[in-house]
């Protein structure tokens, strides 16, 4: 197997090379770990033998959350953390995207942008939940935002994974809902645009572009959420080109 270190010495030149300016401080500390990882010029950790004492000096690992080397197991201890949290329900994977016109926005204003984009999506769901029929009560889900594409493209959006239940906190009453809907697809984004404008006017943000009337959210059946989760633990602990923001479950049983 080739190991990534290796091919980062090999190739970090010519990547600096022609994309340095575009390298962030992070893009740096990774490939800086991710070059050492598990070779002669990483620390060594020291192991005994309980049976017969022998010694063996193995290379450290960098433990960077990008590294798919060193996350492998940290990511499955988190899968298997979350499944035992999923509820006998049915699940939905909720995905709310940025336009096109606000990435450059984005690029520039990350910290805020980022931040924003969680919890707009995030107080339009709870919206949803406290006003639907059936539910009319406080939602739970798991949360990871994704600041690029499959391709590598910049490409700013959040998942959420989300039971088809709510707690009724003040009833002390869970309520589900049964089949393949959860909420409308043109709703959510009609109000997730709604409320980033607003964020957008009481931060001072402006872009010249102009921003398209529909927007972007995608309400997505997933069955007993087992393998949305997988999906996101991959990207949460062994993806070089997706940050993670948080990852919580706040499902109540």
């Amino acid at each position: 197997m080739i190991l990534l270190s290796r091919l980062i010495s090999e190739f970090a030149g010519g990547l600096r090379a022609r994309y340095g300016q575009r390298l962030l401080p992070g893009h740096e500390r990774a490939l800086s770990a991710m070059q050492v990882c598990r070779t002669e010029h990483s620390p060594v950790l020291v192991v005994r033998c309980a049976a017969c004492g022998q010694y063996e000096t193995l290379p450290h690992s960098c433990g960077h959350r990008s590294c798919p080397h060193c996350q492998h197991h940290e990511g499955q201890q988190w899968l298997e953390r979350q499944r035992a949290k999923l509820l006998p329900v049915d699940y939905f994977m909720v995905t709310f995207t940025l336009p096109r016109q606000l990435r450059r926005l984005a690029w520039h204003h990350k910290r805020l942008v980022y931040a924003l984009l969680l919890k707009l999506a995030w107080q339009t769901l709870s919206d949803f939940g406290l006003n639907d029929a059936r539910l009319q009560g406080r939602l739970g889900a798991h949360a990871v935002l994704h600041t690029h594409s499959r391709r590598l493209d910049f490409h700013p959006h959040v998942h959420f994974i989300i039971p088809a239940g709510a707690l009724d906190m003040k009833h002390r009453l869970w309520r589900r809902k049964n089949g393949a809907y959860l909420f409308h697809q043109g709703n959510l984004a009609k109000v997730f645009r709604a409320k980033w404008f607003q964020a957008m006017k009481d931060a001072g943000l402006t872009v010249s572009a102009t921003l398209p009337t529909d927007w972007v959210v995608d309400c997505k059946h997933v069955g007993h959420g087992d393998k949305a989760l997988t999906y996101l633990g991959r990207s949460l602990y062994r993806g070089c080109c997706r940050r993670r923001i948080f990852s919580a479950a706040s499902t109540a049983r």
